[in-house]
């Protein structure tokens, strides 16, 4: 049985805010666009997943870099969701091995259930 998702979509035409939804909308329109130029950075580098499990592995990758570990001018250039396990990590290469720590934990409970 195929998944029926329902979107409220509003959209917002064009780079100039000619009606109220633009006016409302706009800022909405280029945080969403933000996000798809910094994906499609990381997205190109890869020369394509080349399977679904591939592509699955790759964005829940870019999202936990996104989320937990990138450094965002919003946040006084701390990650957004910033965990207190990784703050304990001195550089990069350690906070991903907590990040794939923490993932090889969460397989295994759900192999075990």
């Amino acid at each position: 049985m195929p998944i029926s998702w329902d979107f409220d979509v509003t959209q917002v035409i064009g780079l100039t805010n000619d009606d109220a939804v633009s006016t409302e909308f706009r800022w909405v329109k280029q945080v969403v666009e933000r996000l798809n130029r910094t994906f499609k950075t990381s997205y190109r580098v890869t020369c394509g997943y080349g399977s679904e499990n591939g592509a699955a592995y790759g964005v829940s990758l870019w999202v936990a870099y996104y989320n937990f570990l990138r450094p965002h001018p919003y946040n006084y250039w701390k990650p957004l969701n910033e965990l207190d396990m990784l703050s304990n990590a001195d550089n990069m290469p350690a906070k991903w091995q907590l990040l794939i720590y923490l993932g090889q934990q969460t397989i295994l409970k759900m192999q075990q259930s």
